[in-house]
């Protein structure tokens, strides 16, 4: 079976559909068919920011529902269940606290679902069943980092078609767990903290001391040749690594993640990784990538869309 690898959609359910539409998916009725024998695979954050969340999940669901489509848990589903949970029956806080910052980040969200609505707890209780990983022998998904222990503990606590329990969300948010540190790995990347001294500004104003990596890379030298931040790259110090940084080369079948915030013309990471977050929630492509069965990514399998009325783009640059 051939998978199409599809890229962080954030609710913009018109990229969405002009991607499947590239694609040779067929709107009957509202169920998105697939040519072929194939399957659409969503990287996860499927929430958050753009116009229409509700129209993306059920376009997502309705896939699933049909065998024509799988999903994994991105980050953004992840902080959406650990902002609903308290920390127990009786207390009045949350798993993910309600700061400025995270009311900020998925206001949109609770606007548009409404608050504590059943349409909020279903769509909570559909991202509980969602898997953390996928491996379906040819290619791996992930949101952000395949790490191999990681995934390990995960399939571990978290039965195939299970769904995340408040115990395991509890334990999942309890800085330092194992469960923290698959979930954050998992989900949000391999980041480390910079030099004292040193900081940058994200893609959101926000100042960090921490930065994410490029994880997959060969043979990194320095925080700046590792660190993923965008225009802020100079701001990273060109130091040597820690010793104990855990970033390694994909090795086995290619790995897709999402994510990252990559900008510029969509391509291949390395042969064996791909990236399909390019800020589709900002101004950037909506991309997928078309597999057929082969070991090495080719950036001629990438095929994107910016809008629904923009015309078929396929990247032919090779890696």
């Amino acid at each position: 079976m051939g998978y199409d690898v599809i890229g962080d959609i954030h609710g913009y359910a018109a990229k969405l559909e002009a991607l499947l539409r590239k694609l040779g998916y067929t709107n009957r009725g509202g169920d998105w068919k697939p040519p072929t024998e194939r399957q659409a695979v969503f990287l996860g954050d499927l929430i958050d920011r753009g116009p229409e969340q509700v129209k993306t999940l059920d376009i997502v669901r309705r896939m699933i529902d049909a065998g024509n489509a799988r999903c994994i848990m991105g980050n953004h589903e992840f902080n959406a269940l650990g902002y609903a949970t308290r920390w127990s029956d009786d207390s009045t806080t949350y798993l993910r606290p309600h700061s400025p910052k995270n009311i900020a980040q998925h206001a949109e969200f609770l606007h548009q679902v409404g608050e504590n609505s059943a349409m909020h707890r279903e769509f909570l209780a559909w991202f509980r069943c969602l898997p953390v990983t996928l491996d379906l022998g040819g290619i791996r998904a992930v949101h952000a980092w395949w790490h191999d222990s990681y995934v390990s503990l995960i399939r571990n606590q978290l039965a195939e078609g299970a769904s995340m329990d408040d115990a395991f969300l509890v334990e999942a948010h309890c800085k330092g767990s194992p469960e923290w540190k698959a979930m954050e790995g998992l989900t949000k990347g391999l980041e480390i903290s910079l030099p004292p001294g040193h900081s940058f500004i994200d893609h959101s104003g926000i100042r960090r001391t921490e930065v994410r990596t490029r994880w997959w890379l060969e043979t990194p030298r320095s925080y700046r040749q590792a660190a993923l931040v965008g225009e802020s790259q100079e701001d990273v110090p060109d130091h040597p690594l820690p010793p104990d940084y855990e970033g390694k080369p994909v090795v086995g079948s290619p790995v897709f993640v999402g994510h990252y915030w990559m900008r510029g013309t969509p391509r291949v990471e390395t042969p064996k990784l791909a990236c399909l977050d390019w800020s589709a929630a900002k101004d950037g492509p909506l991309v997928a990538y078309r597999w057929d069965g082969e070991d090495i990514l080719h950036a001629g399998n990438l095929v994107w869309t910016g809008a629904e009325t923009e015309s078929l783009i396929v990247g032919s640059a090779r890696p």
